[in-house]
Protein backbone atom coordinates (compact mmCIF):
# COMPACT_ATOMS: atom_id res chain seq x y z
CA UNK A 1 0.00 0.00 0.00
CA UNK A 2 1.03 3.57 -0.69
CA UNK A 3 -0.29 7.04 -0.33
CA UNK A 4 -0.02 9.00 -3.57
CA UNK A 5 0.55 12.90 -3.76
CA UNK A 6 -0.95 14.63 -6.20
CA UNK A 7 0.54 17.62 -6.59
CA UNK A 8 1.71 17.85 -10.24
CA UNK A 9 -1.76 17.81 -10.77
CA UNK A 10 -2.71 20.26 -8.47
CA UNK A 11 -0.01 22.31 -10.41
CA UNK A 12 -0.95 21.69 -13.80
CA UNK A 13 -5.12 22.82 -12.88
CA UNK A 14 -3.14 26.27 -11.69
CA UNK A 15 -1.52 27.13 -14.42
CA UNK A 16 -4.32 25.73 -16.91
CA UNK A 17 -6.61 27.60 -14.98
CA UNK A 18 -4.62 30.58 -14.81
CA UNK A 19 -2.49 30.40 -17.92
CA UNK A 20 0.87 30.77 -16.59
CA UNK A 21 3.99 28.71 -15.04
CA UNK A 22 3.72 27.70 -10.96
CA UNK A 23 7.13 27.15 -9.68
CA UNK A 24 7.51 25.26 -6.24
CA UNK A 25 9.08 28.00 -5.12
CA UNK A 26 6.07 30.16 -5.28
CA UNK A 27 4.68 27.48 -3.79
CA UNK A 28 6.86 27.89 -1.15
CA UNK A 29 7.22 31.06 -0.38
CA UNK A 30 3.10 30.97 -0.14
CA UNK A 31 2.94 28.15 2.12
CA UNK A 32 6.32 28.34 4.10
CA UNK A 33 6.84 24.55 2.74
CA UNK A 34 10.55 24.04 1.96
CA UNK A 35 11.11 23.73 -1.99
CA UNK A 36 13.21 20.44 -1.49
CA UNK A 37 10.32 18.71 0.80
CA UNK A 38 7.63 20.16 -2.42
CA UNK A 39 9.95 18.41 -4.76
CA UNK A 40 10.15 15.10 -2.77
CA UNK A 41 6.15 15.26 -2.98
CA UNK A 42 5.85 16.14 -6.74
CA UNK A 43 7.96 13.24 -7.33
CA UNK A 44 6.25 10.99 -5.24
CA UNK A 45 9.65 9.80 -3.40
CA UNK A 46 8.73 8.16 0.02
CA UNK A 47 8.91 11.27 2.11
CA UNK A 48 6.76 11.49 5.53
CA UNK A 49 4.69 14.39 5.03
CA UNK A 50 3.25 16.06 8.33
CA UNK A 51 -0.77 16.80 8.68
CA UNK A 52 0.62 20.57 8.68
CA UNK A 53 1.97 20.44 5.17
CA UNK A 54 -1.36 18.99 3.99
CA UNK A 55 -3.16 21.31 5.45
CA UNK A 56 -1.23 24.33 3.60
CA UNK A 57 -1.29 22.88 0.56
CA UNK A 58 -4.85 22.26 1.12
CA UNK A 59 -5.31 26.05 1.69
CA UNK A 60 -3.08 27.15 -0.69
CA UNK A 61 -4.93 24.92 -3.69
CA UNK A 62 -8.10 25.66 -1.78
CA UNK A 63 -9.13 21.58 -1.82
CA UNK A 64 -9.90 18.53 -0.13
CA UNK A 65 -7.33 16.32 0.93
CA UNK A 66 -8.25 13.89 -1.19
CA UNK A 67 -7.29 16.62 -4.17
CA UNK A 68 -3.89 16.72 -2.50
CA UNK A 69 -3.48 12.87 -2.36
CA UNK A 70 -4.81 9.60 -2.87
CA UNK A 71 -4.23 5.76 -1.18
CA UNK A 72 -3.17 2.96 -3.45
CA UNK A 73 -3.51 -0.13 -2.31
CA UNK A 74 -0.95 -3.50 -3.18
CA UNK A 75 -2.10 -5.38 -6.29
CA UNK A 76 -2.72 -8.85 -5.02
Amino acid sequence: MAIRFKLKERIADVEFRERRVVQLKEIAEATGIHRVTLSKIANNKRYNVGVDTIEKLCAYFNCGVGDILEYVPDSA
